[in-house]
């Protein structure tokens, strides 16, 4: 194999360092390139994040403020309820007058719980006389009474629902 001439071979060299050259433009460029889309990717975040929090922290001036409109509370007047409670043989009797309303989600209620008030009010009747006068003790008593009329209306009247029992009227004597 015959050599090449000493011409030849510094064409080779410079081609090759200019295709060397060539080369690491393009690796340069590339990186640089990616370097440039990631801090403009993360400029834009930060812009359109502090452009999103400016409008949703100064709001529009001619926003009104929605206010969900609150239903009108019904109530439902039920019968006075007097019974006598439940004592040992030697304590002397003791009754109970309650007066309460039923608070009803809406007036379309109001037609079903007074065709069913006759089982309203057994349930109250055969709850309340099983009480004793301890069972009334305080608000805690109360409270439980409260409950458990509101847990027992609901079964007479199912698959609809009352809201609460509200009291209006309480007497143990």
């Amino acid at each position: 194999m015959a050599s090449k001439p000493k011409k030849m071979e510094a064409e080779e060299a410079e081609e090759e360092a200019e295709d060397g050259a060539e080369a690491t433009t393009p690796a340069q460029s590339k990186f640089s390139r990616k370097t440039i889309m990631i801090a403009a990717a993360g400029a834009l975040v930060l812009i359109g994040g502090g452009t999103g929090a400016y409008f949703m922290m100064s709001g529009s001036k001619e926003a009104k403020p929605v206010v969900a409109q609150a239903k009108p509370a019904v109530f439902l007047d039920v019968p006075e309820v007097l019974v006598n409670l439940s004592t040992t043989g030697s304590e002397r009797t003791q009754y109970l007058k309650v007066k309460v309303v039923l608070e009803l989600p809406d007036a379309t209620l109001t037609p079903q719980i007074q065709t069913t008030m006759p089982r309203v009010m057994d349930a109250f009747q055969t709850y309340l006389r099983e009480l004793r006068p301890s069972d009334l003790d305080g608000s805690a008593g109360l409270y439980r009474l409260k409950e458990e009329l509101t847990r027992r209306v609901n079964a007479a009247i199912a698959p609809s629902r009352i809201n609460a029992v509200l009291f209006k009227e309480i007497v143990v004597q």
